[in-house]
């Protein structure tokens, strides 16, 4: 590490960087639940930042490059003075950086490569299948990660943190007709109850999938989203409160005021988490050296707090910011058995599903849907596709009492945009 510390002081740098992140890992492929094949790694990313200040003072740049921790001498202290020379080309205002700040630790649960490693697997083991539906493989990569900032202000602290993912494909069968349904479970430490329950409600959805039907064009239909879908609409909220989405013009949203008027549906408190147990990203620091704090951005529809990178929330005029790790959205009033009712259709797998950010607009095409009549009947359906705007349906928004977590961001366990078109395929 010495020879890119001295690397950075004599590149001509203004101020510097130095990320060294470290990560032990044990990766397990099987098919269906025999063993494929396995293996360890223990791998080092490096990754250098220099700043560089225009002459007059006004400006300055950042470049950033990732160097092998193999590299020769020579070359770390050629790329540095790269780094600088293409820093300088980059004017943005100039802004301060962060300072030595004290940050309590995280408490992490003591845990081992083979303990999780034994979690996951023994979860994988206790999944009810069927004759009809079964898992046809999956991966398991554990990890254990040790990740150091070293600043020229005086920054050197280090997170130690574990992460993990589970990579399943699972089949279901009807007749002659079989299908695939994949899922993506990222998560600090696993939650074996929660990922057991999680992949048998996956083989039901593909065994209901065999059953569906055309889905029906709706006009002004309720949506109900129950699975991690439902991500990318809070996430639209999440962004339009970043520093750099306000400075940029992007977000309408402003300080103490609601984000939307005359509502008549739940109002959303949204908060970030310096610790959320299970989380892949449980952090006492963020990237930048900024001590992560619990805080509230919008509380009960009205607007907080902005929060960001350093530099934008320089230009925003906030002293005390971070980015984000974890965070939640606080439950709404519904259960679910209420924000099921009447017609309205519950989407619960997507080939594709995004919310803009800049626009609100949103956009899904249909995979697999429960469409409830409003009269007792629930009809499997698949095929067409959702789209609306979030500004729409921000007055009417319902929200369940009941939680879920998807990795470092708990949301609603369902919610209900109640203005939406549904473009089916009868």
């Amino acid at each position: 590490m010495e020879r890119y510390i001295q690397a950075m002081q004599n590149s001509g740098a203004d101020a510097w960087e130095i990320i060294d992140t470290k990560t032990q890992s044990w990766q397990f492929y099987f098919i269906g639940h025999a063993l494929d094949q396995n293996r360890a790694t223990d791998v080092e990313h490096i990754t250098l930042k220099a700043y560089k200040q225009s002459a007059d003072g006004q400006y300055m740049g950042e470049a950033t490059a990732a160097v092998s921790p193999t590299e020769s001498t020579e070359n770390i202290n050629q790329i540095a003075r790269d780094l600088v020379d293409h820093a300088s080309l980059v004017q943005n205002k100039v802004y301060a950086l962060n300072q030595p700040s004290a940050a309590s630790p995280i408490p992490h649960a003591a845990t081992s490569l083979k303990q999780e490693a034994e979690t996951y697997l023994k979860a994988m083991q206790s999944v009810q299948e069927t004759v009809d539906e079964d898992i046809n493989s999956y991966e398991v990569f554990v990890n254990l990660n040790k990740r150091r900032l070293i600043t020229s202000t005086g920054i050197d602290h280090t997170d130690t943190y574990p992460t993990s993912m589970l990579d399943i494909i699972v089949n279901a069968r009807r007749d002659n007709h079989e299908i695939e349904l994949s899922r993506l479970y990222h998560a600090g430490t696993c939650q074996p109850l929660q990922l057991k329950e999680d992949i048998e409600e996956l083989m039901r959805y593909g065994k209901d999938r065999l059953l569906a039907s055309p889905t029906p064009s709706i006009d002004n239909c309720p949506v109900v989203f129950s699975t991690d879908a439902a991500l990318q609409i809070y996430s639209y909220f999440l962004d339009n409160l970043n520093a750099a989405y306000k400075v940029r013009g992007i977000s309408h949203f402003n300080i103490d005021e609601a984000i939307t008027h005359e509502a008549h549906g739940d109002l959303l408190t949204l908060k970030t988490l310096r610790y959320l147990d299970g989380s892949p990203a449980n952090f006492a620091y963020d990237i930048e050296g900024a001590p992560i704090e619990d805080a509230t951005l919008i509380d009960h529809g009205i607007v907080k707090r902005f929060i960001g990178n350093r530099m934008f929330s320089q230009y925003l005029g906030l002293d005390q910011s971070f980015i984000v790790s974890n965070w939640c959205v606080e439950g709404g009033t519904a259960t679910e058995t209420s924000i099921r009712s009447g017609a309205c259709l519950e989407v619960v797998e997507f080939s594709d599903f995004q919310v803009d950010s800049m626009t609100g607009d949103l956009f899904g095409e249909i995979r697999l849907a429960y469409y409830r009549d409003g009269k007792g009947g629930i009809t499997p359906v698949t095929g067409g596709s959702i789209s609306g705007s979030m500004l729409d349906n921000l007055n009417s928004m319902q929200m369940t009492q009941a939680s879920r977590q998807y990795a470092s961001a708990v949301i609603p366990k369902a919610t209900r945009l109640n203005k939406l078109t549904v473009a089916g395929e009868s």
